[in-house]
């Protein structure tokens, strides 16, 4: 008689970080829709439990200042699995550029969220200690394309990595930042797979123009 095989058990930490990203899967899409000051942990509570939120979090801010780090975290972590190795300098920031424009349009959350934080002059932010040196792990990324371009000869010298992550980031937030007035006004589509991807590449030959020596 062959027995049945048992599902291995899940550790104490595994059970954990499941029912963590529970509460914050829950409590993203109520930050994201009524911000800090709209959100309740009674809204929040109605789709978990108010004594399971309790568990892990002291309260409100706590529960809002993990849903931004694990946001901010898994843009972060989705941008050091891009092959920046392969090819040129040019063809390495091209796959980062479009992949940050594909992350912003697939990931609206983030954008309300850090939206939402500039309201509040990233006071919450600042409470997350480790949060910058995560968020300057893209710097490093594109100063390694940086010297590269410059070693290859095709980037001008004395591009600021700070000043690149910001203008990759400023052509990719706006455009779900502003995306449903931008469409109503102008009567275009800007959620289609198609209208992403030339979005995408629009942000990308911008940057690379920008970048790149002048012939």
């Amino acid at each position: 008689m062959t027995g049945t095989t048992k599902a291995p058990r899940r550790s104490h930490a595994e059970a954990r970080e499941q029912a963590v990203n529970q509460i914050i899967d829950i409590a993203t899409q109520e930050f994201v829709e009524k911000g800090l000051a709209g959100a309740r942990i009674d809204e929040i509570a109605g789709r978990s439990t108010k004594r399971k939120i309790y568990y892990y979090f002291e309260g409100k801010d706590e529960l809002y200042r993990a849903v931004l780090e694990r946001a901010y975290r898994r843009v972060r972590e989705s941008e050091s699995k891009v092959d920046i190795e392969s090819g040129s300098a040019s063809d390495a920031l091209r796959r980062l550029i479009e992949h940050d424009v594909h992350y912003h349009s697939e990931h609206p959350e983030l954008v309300r969220l850090v939206m939402n934080e500039n309201i509040h002059r990233a006071e919450h932010l600042k409470q997350i200690d480790d949060l910058p040196t995560g968020n300057r792990r893209v710097i490093g990324l594109l100063e390694s394309i940086i010297r590269r371009g410059e070693a290859e000869g095709t980037f001008q010298s004395g591009i600021d990595p700070i000043d690149l992550h910001l203008n990759i980031s400023a052509l990719s937030f706006y455009y779900v930042s502003n995306q449903f007035t931008f469409a109503h006004n102008f009567g275009i589509d800007m959620s289609s797979p198609d209208a992403i991807a030339r979005r995408a590449k629009q942000v990308a030959d911008i940057i690379l123009a920008w970048v790149s020596k002048a012939d």
